[in-house]
C-alpha cells in the first residue's frame, strides 16, 4: 500500500510539473505573438536601386492633416553594410512632400524626430510611388 501511494504521488507531481511547464510555454508564446506587430506590406514598382514597400496597417492621420506610414527600403544589392531600412515617414498629400521621422534597421531601436524638415521627393520614383499610393488610399 505504501508503494502504490508513492507511485500515485509521483505521478501526480510529474503530471503537475508537466502541466505547469505547458502553461508557461503557452503563455510565453502568446505574449510573443501579441507583441508582434502585424504588417500588410504593399510594394511599389521597383527601381534600379531596389524596392520600396509600405505598411497598409500602419497608416495614421496626424493632427496637421499629414499621413504617417511605415515604409521599408530593400536595396537591390545586399551586404553587411546595406540592409533593409525601415522609415517612418509623414506624407503631405497636398504638397506631395514627405519627411522621415524615424530611420532604423529594426522596429525596436527607433528614434523619432517629429521636427524633421519636409522634403520634395526630387524625382525619386520609389518615394513618389509611396506618396501616390498612400494618398490615393487616404483620400
Amino acid at each position: 500500500m505504501f508503494n502504490s501511494r508513492n507511485k500515485v504521488n509521483s505521478m501526480f507531481i510529474r503530471n503537475s510539473i508537466g502541466l505547469v511547464f505547458s502553461l508557461i510555454v503557452s503563455l510565453i508564446i502568446s505574449i510573443k505573438q501579441s507583441n508582434a506587430l502585424p504588417h500588410e506590406w504593399i510594394g511599389v514598382p521597383k527601381s534600379e536601386y531596389g524596392e520600396q514597400l509600405w505598411d497598409k496597417q500602419s497608416i495614421k492621420r496626424n493632427e496637421d492633416g499629414s499621413v504617417r506610414v511605415l515604409s521599408k527600403f530593400i536595396p537591390k544589392t545586399k551586404s553587411e553594410i546595406t540592409k533593409d531600412i525601415l522609415y517612418t515617414m509623414d506624407i503631405n498629400c497636398f504638397e506631395k512632400s514627405f519627411r522621415d521621422v524615424d530611420v532604423s534597421i529594426d522596429e525596436v531601436n527607433s528614434n523619432f524626430d517629429d521636427l524633421a524638415d519636409w522634403q520634395d521627393p526630387n524625382g525619386d520614383k520609389l518615394i513618389l510611388s509611396v506618396i501616390g499610393q498612400v494618398c490615393r488610399l487616404e483620400n
